[in-house]
């Protein structure tokens, strides 16, 4: 019997925060994942925008910008690295210019991740990606519910004759019945037609647009969605950054002004206490696109945190993404 390492982040009192090579959390980069809970995958793809690219640069900029995360967080009251074992496992190689053989990259890869019950963590790269995402999840876990932060709906059918683009994965997640119930948060800007507006309720999605957040609160608007979601059933957050007011996270392909304070959108995911998370992406980072203080990319990385401390408090009080996880 091997046995478990304590995988842990550099220490910055032994190793400063400016050295070493660049990983989330300035944690291992390992693939070895047989005592391990959590990982961190980037998905570098971009050929799915339909406006502004820059996001296949996402990974490395969240985890450059990772390396000041502390391991406890204080409002969810959880040290996730005591909790679990977590590694930076690297990135999909995926095949630019080519979304159906990136596609069977990230099943390949993360097949490999699921199938050993280790959580995934995945930074894009653009929103297309969740789509080979849900297929692998749901593969494993079922009908996925999922929570859709984002200031578009996603679910077009095509662009220009493309049916897979960052703009149409969740209406095809849909027809391949990946999922269960499904909420959207945060939907925002102008759209198409009054017609765009049907598709959330013909699919029985629960939709709190930005103005249910700017009136009823964070708490409130979390509250609605949450109501709607199975309590024990397995859930998934893809957060699309431009969620967030390009005022606190311009650098995105598809910005829309009146989102999510930084603020606001921590206490988004600190609000899943107690669900049973297994998985996160946060996609649509275009670093190019950033200020000087890599706010975005900055915001990213804490999310991502906020998310595997909520993770790390559910396991310890037995809210397991996968059942034979001890």
């Amino acid at each position: 019997m091997s046995i478990r390492r304590d995988i842990r982040p550099l220490d910055p009192m032994e190793s400063p925060r400016f050295t070493q090579i660049s990983t989330f959390g300035r944690l291992p980069h390992d693939q070895d994942l047989s005592d391990i809970e959590v990982a961190f995958l980037g998905i570098p793809f971009d050929d799915g925008t339909t406006f502004r690219t820059g996001a296949r640069m996402g990974p490395a900029a969240v985890r450059e910008n990772s390396r000041l995360l502390r391991p406890y967080n204080m409002f969810v009251e959880s040290s996730p690295f005591d909790q679990f074992n977590v590694v930076d496992y690297g990135d999909v190689n995926v095949i630019p210019g080519s979304f159906m053989h990136t596609a069977e990259a990230i099943s390949e890869t993360l097949g490999a991740v699921v199938d050993q019950g280790v959580i995934p963590l995945i930074c894009g790269g653009d929103h297309s990606i969740t789509l080979p995402v849900l297929r692998e999840l749901s593969r494993v876990h079922g009908g996925i519910n999922l929570i859709h932060f984002d200031s578009h709906f996603d679910f077009w059918d095509s662009y220009w004759g493309q049916k897979y683009t960052h703009g149409t994965w969740l209406r095809r997640s849909l027809e391949e019945n990946l999922l269960g119930t499904v909420a959207q948060a945060g939907i925002r800007g102008p759209q198409f037609t009054p017609d765009d507006l049907q598709y959330s309720a013909h699919q029985n999605i629960t939709l709190q647009t930005i103005k249910d957040f700017h009136v009823k609160g964070v708490e409130g608007a979390m509250d609605t969605i949450l109501q709607a979601i199975p309590p024990d059933g397995p859930l998934y957050v893809s957060w699309d950054i431009d969620v967030v007011d390009p005022a606190y996270a311009m650098a995105t392909g598809t910005p829309e002004v009146g989102g999510l304070t930084s603020w606001q959108a921590l206490e988004c995911i600190r609000a899943l206490v107690g669900r049973r998370l297994v998985g996160m992406d946060i996609v649509e980072v275009s670093p190019p696109y950033d200020g000087p203080g890599a706010i975005t990319s900055l915001l990213a990385a804490n999310l991502f945190f906020e998310g595997l401390s909520v993770m790390a408090k559910n396991h310890a009080n037995g809210i397991l993404a996968y059942p034979r996880q001890n």
